[in-house]
């Protein structure tokens, strides 16, 4: 049987990890010294899912989701959360348009591909709710009808880990609605000074000079070809004892459920890939390991006290469980 035209799987992951390497390239022309913020956002967003970015003000975060828009041609969109922001500043309303006697859609900041909720715990719990919503229906009611949102569809929101006064935290059940959790934190000096340099003297990208590296649909093929990434059944045991352990290790007052162990996969398919893999080995959970789970768990009191946080108790909880032989 001739089969010369039947389609090559490897070759196919083949092509996506140098799409999704050009793309990488491309951002680190204007997001410069925060590599492994970086990877674990394009893991996100290659897996289909949510990030919660905590950093200190200042430090790009803007800058990578404009730069990440401008490489597939997607649409943008920001949102500055306040204490005064209704669910309808988010999603959208309808109003009367007299002249034509009947109501029309004024649709909200979330009809984007990429949407920016900055300060997120500023808002209002109902303001909150509202967007969480979108963002694990993937579209906005508005009156009784429904809107789809257009593919692919991101949330990156912010929050402030200094200024906590005047904030509605978000509670573990709708931090658990976010696939990821990234800490950025500030560059190395060498960075720093590459990154006032470049702005003050003029020499440093625009964003609007990257290249558009590919299409909406071709982020959209990459997304699909990640969700194809083959993972074993002793892979996908790891991360369920990795998940568990959570729930069993002294000074975790509330482990992760089970869709922590759900995004432990999804994220280890976007990293495999990044790799050149069509599969997923135990380093690729290991990796995703910190970032997916360190806003599912909560640390008791006793422990903080003592002045570990939770990325050392998950680091500890990594090093002793056993992991799959290659």
């Amino acid at each position: 049987m001739d089969t010369t035209n039947e389609p090559n799987p490897q070759s196919q992951f083949d092509q996506a990890t140098s799409v999704i390497a050009a793309i990488r390239a491309e951002i680190t022309k204007v997001f410069v010294g925060q590599q492994a913020t970086l990877d674990q956002v394009l893991a996100a967003f290659l897996a289909g899912g949510h990030v919660l970015i905590e950093g200190k003000p200042g430090l790009g975060k803007t800058h990578l989701v404009l730069a990440l828009a401008q490489t597939f041609g997607g649409a943008f969109r920001r949102i500055q959360f306040t204490p005064d922001l209704m669910p309808s500043d988010v999603t959208g309303h309808t109003l009367y348009d007299m002249g034509a006697q009947q109501f029309r859609l004024r649709r909200g900041p979330v009809f984007t591909n990429l949407l920016l909720a900055d300060e997120i715990n500023r808002a209002p719990a109902k303001t909150q709710a509202a967007l969480l919503e979108v963002m694990q229906e993937v579209q906005v009611t508005i009156d009784g009808e429904s809107h789809t949102l257009p593919p692919p569809f991101m949330t990156l929101a912010t929050q402030n880990p200094i200024e906590q006064e005047g904030t509605y935290p978000l509670p573990e059940a709708q931090l658990d609605r976010f696939l990821m959790k990234v800490v950025i934190d500030y560059p190395e000096k060498g960075h720093e000074e590459q990154i006032v340099g470049e702005l003050l003297n003029g020499t440093g990208l625009r964003i609007s000079e990257l290249a558009r590296i590919c299409t909406v649909e071709d982020i959209l093929a990459l997304q699909w070809t990640v969700a194809a990434t083959q993972v074993m059944p002793e892979v996908i045991a790891y991360a369920v004892r990795l998940v568990r352990a959570t729930r069993e290790t002294q000074g975790i007052a509330l482990g992760a459920g089970t869709r922590g162990a759900i995004s432990l996969v999804r994220v280890a398919k976007s990293f495999a890939v990044m790799q050149g893999r069509g599969y997923v080995t135990p380093d690729d959970i290991k990796r995703a390991a910190l970032p997916v789970l360190r806003h599912r768990v909560a640390i008791a009191p006793e422990l903080a006290i003592s002045g570990q946080n939770i990325d050392d108790i998950l680091t500890g909880i990594v090093n002793t469980t056993e992991a799959p032989r290659r």
